[in-house]
């Protein structure tokens, strides 16, 4: 491992953006349906209009299998670029770059992606990083890979060396062999800088294959403020593990010493699939880029209270709402489908 000096730490995502990565779906993901001839059109809608947001004031980088053809879907390609790389799946928040900053330099950082404990097939998602690295698109910006398992969701930075993650993910016996909590907090203040480790052991989504990140349940907005999802019926499977997590959140403090501003975000209303599973639908999963707040809908009566929600916290960006019924019907939502790279 790296030495460690005091520098060295992992930004904020409110924090300047140089651009932010997308991966969209393709015949070979599990989006595209054989007896649905438009089963993959529905599946790129809502990437489509999450690129869109982002490129309001923000360069996309789309990876994608043809270029053209999805470039020809958007009415303006301003600020984004088509890149052809193979993929596996979506979900390039859990295996592109993690930034790291060290004396005002930026590095990337490519850690392993094992399909979120060997659930899924990555092969082509491990080696993505290297590939549009090699392509020149990073330009002169250093990549690091490590051999080390961990994927860009479970961890939430505060830009000042404090970071929140799960201990249901990080601690899993499918990610690194199960490494205890001492042994993880050594391995990320070596990679990231890590002055602090905020531990959720409570809390979930059903539906959820990632073992419980962090981005579905609790996010930073600022240094002092932390939004969490909140369950407030008692009927509902949630309720308990989730009433546990937000008494643990209030024991928690800021590297000063004060409390933590702390602000409930709704349990979304149960949805379902075609098959009658339950669908990880969390507004947690946001997007913070330079100038924009994107956030998921689902076509339920919390959409519009949680954009009030965002917009008495960030008065100065535009705040985008963009439909993710579709996203959670393959297990993730709008920030899990993107990644920000820091300048």
């Amino acid at each position: 491992m790296t030495n460690v000096t005091s520098t060295k730490r992992m930004p904020a995502e409110w924090e300047k953006q140089r651009c932010v990565l997308m991966s969209f779906p393709h015949k070979e993901t599990d989006w595209y349906d054989p007896d649905n001839p438009n089963s993959l059109n529905e599946a790129l809608s809502p990437f489509i209009r999450i690129a869109q947001a982002i490129a309001y004031a923000e360069a996309v980088y789309i990876i994608c299998q043809e270029k053209e053809k999805i470039a020809s879907m958007f009415c303006t390609t301003r600020n984004m670029t088509f890149i052809e790389i193979p993929t596996n799946d979506t979900w390039i928040r859990d295996y592109g770059y993690i930034s790291c900053i060290q004396e005002d330099q930026t590095t990337l950082l490519d850690f392993t992606f094992d399909g979120w404990g060997g659930k899924f097939e990555a092969a082509l998602d491990n080696g993505v990083n290297r590939i549009l690295y090699h392509k020149g698109y990073m330009g002169t910006t250093p990549l690091e890979q490590i051999d080390f398992v961990l994927e860009g969701g479970s961890i939430e930075s505060d830009g000042e060396g404090t970071i929140l993650t799960t201990s249901s993910c990080l601690c899993n016996p499918n990610r690194n062999g199960g490494l205890s909590k001492e042994e993880v907090e050594e391995r990320l203040r070596s990679y990231l800088g890590v002055k602090r480790i905020l531990w959720l052991d409570h809390g979930y989504l059903a539906g959820d294959d990632t073992d419980s990140h962090i981005d579905t349940l609790a996010r930073f907005v600022n240094k002092d403020t932390i939004v969490y999802v909140k369950c407030d019926d008692s009927s509902d499977e949630h309720y308990e593990a989730l009433r546990a997590m937000e008494e643990q959140l209030q024991t928690f403090r800021q590297a000063n010493g004060e409390p933590y501003r702390l602000l409930p975000l709704p349990m979304c209303e149960a949805k379902f699939d075609k098959e009658g599973r339950r669908l990880p639908a969390t507004y947690a999963n946001f997007l913070i880029t330079n100038d924009a707040l994107i956030y998921p809908t689902y076509s339920d009566k919390n959409d519009q209270k949680v954009g009030e929600l965002f917009k008495n916290l960030f008065p100065d960006k535009e705040i985008i709402p963009v439909n993710c019924e579709k996203l959670i019907e393959e297990g993730g939502s709008l920030h899990c489908s993107t990644m920000q790279v820091a300048y």
